[in-house]
């Protein structure tokens, strides 16, 4: 069978290579697609077609993509976490500098001047660069809120620069906590990185437990002269809220690598913000890795129906071992397993393996089979009461 998958936006071609050897059919201008990579397309409801069975964003975030929509529909929503993770960490690492030395604004004093002769230029220069002057990152206390694949590697960067290092994610999880540095104290409220930081990168995805989460209640009570760093989601901190702290000498600096008119405005103004046009991720090894990841995730689903990385599916990797595979996506009510069984039962269909896993509200099952069923029986399977999607792999 030959699956078809649309894209949006430019994939990196290593990607889109690994799905053409598998005689997949990719195009950005399929109307009934089996699949879609996208990476920042905005997708809308009526992108979701009766045909579609997986998306896969490649990048963290799914902010873009109606997840909710998605669950009710059965359609696994993948992304790809930690692909992009080391293009960031280097990001920010400029980002720390920047807001540190001085850097841009020397950069404009020197490449402004202008009528001077020969013999005064160096002069002039070391008599105008003592309002550069800046601070060094080693013993500066640098806080990551968020400790995911990305915030775990800012952290060991900061350790790596002799700076101390804390940390905050009310979700971390027990992967992510091993991998952290032992030098990286984790704090228990975010409201204790604000106080205790020198610089702090942001690091969340936007969702509504983050939306608006830097605002000026956090930040009136942060350490004065706070350099902040946001390369997660612009959603996560009120504009205003940042200027206002920036013009009470709160805030030192604000980096960010999302463009919003406020800031902008302020930027043009003054030299305490700069704002980057999303390039923190822009690099051809990021690119390349979250296609081939969001690639390789498409592939064993269509093909297996395994699930890896996705934000609304539980994760469930099975090697076959029939040729034949049904997967049941449904609401995660209890008994239903039960009924599987009994409609497979009866129509005589011996049940080699069977999972069952669940992530909120919704369960997933992957059946392999020592026959082949028929249409009829996924039509039994696909009529049951809180059933949402029976396939075929």
């Amino acid at each position: 069978m030959t699956f078809t998958i649309k894209t949006f936006n430019a994939i990196a071609e290593k990607g889109i290579n690994l799905l053409k050897e598998s005689n997949f059919d990719v195009s950005d201008s399929h109307d009934s697609p089996d699949a879609i990579i996208l990476r920042s397309h905005k997708l809308q409801e009526e992108d979701l077609g009766g045909s579609l069975k997986a998306i896969a964003r490649a990048g963290a975030g799914v902010n873009n993509v109606p997840v909710d929509i998605c669950s009710i529909k059965g359609i696994p929503v993948f992304n790809t976490p930690g692909a992009n993770a080391n293009a960031v960490k280097e990001i920010v690492l400029a980002a720390l500098l920047i807001s540190s030395r001085g850097l841009f604004a020397g950069a404009n004093f020197v490449n402004s001047i202008e009528g001077i002769d020969k013999g005064d230029l160096k002069p002039h220069i070391e008599s105008g660069k003592k309002d550069f002057k800046g601070r060094e990152l080693k013993g500066a206390t640098l806080g990551v809120i968020g400790m995911g694949a990305i915030g775990a590697q800012v952290a060991d960067m900061g350790v790596m620069l002799g700076m101390n290092v804390i940390g905050y994610d009310p979700a971390i999880s027990v992967e992510a906590a091993w991998k952290l540095p032992n030098k990286v104290q984790r704090k228990e409220s975010i409201e204790e990185v604000f106080k205790e930081s020198d610089y702090i990168s942001l690091h969340v995805p936007a969702n509504d437990n983050t939306k608006g989460l830097i605002d000026n209640k956090l930040l009136k009570e942060s350490k004065k002269g706070l350099r902040l760093i946001n390369f997660a989601r612009d959603e996560i901190v009120v504009s205003g809220d940042i200027i206002k702290n920036l013009s009470d000498g709160v805030l030192a600096k604000y980096i960010s690598d999302f463009a919003d008119l406020e800031l902008i405005t302020r930027a043009k103004d003054k030299s305490d913000v700069i704002i980057l046009p999303h390039i923190g991720a822009s690099t051809s090894q990021a690119e390349e890795n979250c296609a081939v990841m969001a690639a390789e995730q498409i592939e064993d689903y269509l093909l297996n129906g395994n699930i890896k990385n996705s934000v609304n599916f539980p994760d469930l990797l099975e090697p076959r071992v029939s040729d034949y595979r049904l997967t049941i996506s449904n609401k995660n009510q209890a008994g239903l397993i039960g009924k599987f069984t009994t409609v497979l039962a009866e129509n005589k269909l011996n049940i080699v393996d069977m999972v069952n896993k669940s992530r909120g509200d919704i369960a997933y099952n992957v059946i392999d089979l020592e026959s082949k069923p028929s249409n009829d029986i996924f039509e039994q399977l696909q009529s049951l009461e809180d059933v949402i999607k029976v396939r075929e792999v």
